[in-house]
């Protein structure tokens, strides 16, 4: 079958509908305004979830029947993306987003989108609840964490559904592979109006609507023969996301920022691995493009591995765990050591 109509369609719907919706965004005051902990200059509309939605919505259009195994998966995003939106308009605390999020992940679990790689019984199946759980919040909230500069998020989503197309493309899963290529153009459509001076923001509808796709494409698609392989790459597809969410949460912990779990999903501050790399001497754009090439890496690696068996696939994991943690040691030393310098600047001018 032709799929390009419906890559065609996602595309240029979601190109094409992006100024109106951000006059629209204007209109109604949905605009994310600067604030001592972000980035931008001026207010911005911040209806580019919209963007992407419509875009992959004209796209499925096109043929439903072909998307009928994922449309528990397309339900459930709608669902995320409409709370998502009311926390760009109104404001929801983080309570009730991780609620939300949690009553729709049990509902997808209810109708087959979960993990399986534990042994059959009560226990085993109560363990792959608790990771899909765990597994799709995560990577819901950490995409949205991601989206901290200009086409960060939205360009990250798509190597990471590009990694995921290539490994599916060989196996009889059109409907995955069709429904990622679609959300890439969709993205595609988006980047240009928030890459360089951006005129729109995903918003957490946005981020968090992209991040729930990808963490139930990692969930349904099948990745390897070995069980090992298939847990191993999505992790590696993942891992930049997975990263700044662990290595944030790590630091907030020890410097007493956060306590809870709803003060951990609510604090928003200018500590993650993107913001570290501009306070490091990254040009923002810079910073974008090496998080790129980094995420492309680990497709790469993904994509390689998808032939591999147990033995490779730790070692993949435990490859790019150590690159983190050597990124990670890099960016600790950094920020103490810039500490140090403010502080003997501080010193010296009060000498002076």
């Amino acid at each position: 079958m032709d799929y390009w109509p419906l890559f065609t369609a996602s595309l240029l719907v979601s190109f094409l509908s992006a100024p109106f919706l951000r006059r629209l965004a204007f209109k109604l005051d949905i605009l994310d305004y600067p604030a001592r902990r972000k980035v931008h200059k001026k207010a911005t509309a911040l209806l580019g979830g919209a963007v992407i939605y419509i875009g992959l919505l004209a796209g499925t259009a096109f043929n439903w029947r072909l998307f009928s195994p994922l449309l528990p998966i397309f339900f459930g995003a709608t669902a995320v993306f409409i709370i998502g939106l009311i926390d760009d308009i109104r404001g929801l605390s983080a309570r009730s987003r991780l609620i939300s999020e949690a009553f729709i992940v049990l509902i997808l679990v209810k109708f087959g989108i979960c993990v399986s790689f534990l042994p059959p019984g009560f226990w085993g199946d109560l363990g792959e609840i608790i990771i899909t759980l765990l597994w799709i919040v995560g990577v819901t909230n950490a995409c949205n964490y991601l989206d901290g500069l200009d086409g960060l998020a939205a360009g990250s989503a798509i190597i990471n559904l590009f990694s995921f197309a290539v490994i599916l493309q060989g196996t009889n899963q059109s409907a995955v592979v069709v429904f990622s290529v679609m959300l890439i153009c969709a993205c595609l459509g988006f980047l240009p109006h928030n890459f360089r001076s951006a005129k729109m923001f995903l918003g957490d509808a946005g981020s968090t609507f992209l991040g729930f796709c990808i963490a139930c494409i990692a969930i349904v698609g099948n990745w390897a023969q070995d069980n090992t392989a298939k847990l191993a790459i999505p992790i590696l597809v993942l891992g930049v996301p997975i990263f700044d969410m662990i290595f944030t949460t790590i630091v907030r912990i020890k410097e007493g920022k956060v306590k809870n779990i709803p003060q951990w999903l609510h604090y928003g501050g200018r500590d993650h691995f993107h913001h570290y790399l501009v306070e490091l001497g990254f040009s923002p754009r810079n910073a974008v493009v090496f998080i790129y090439l980094f995420t492309l890496s680990l497709g790469i690696s993904a994509i390689m591995l998808s032939n591999d068996r147990a033995t490779e696939a730790f070692l993949a994991v435990l490859q790019a765990a150590l690159i983190f943690v050597v990124i990670g040691t890099l960016i600790v030393v950094g920020k103490r050591r810039r500490s140090g310098w403010n502080t003997a600047d501080r010193r010296e001018d009060v000498r002076k």
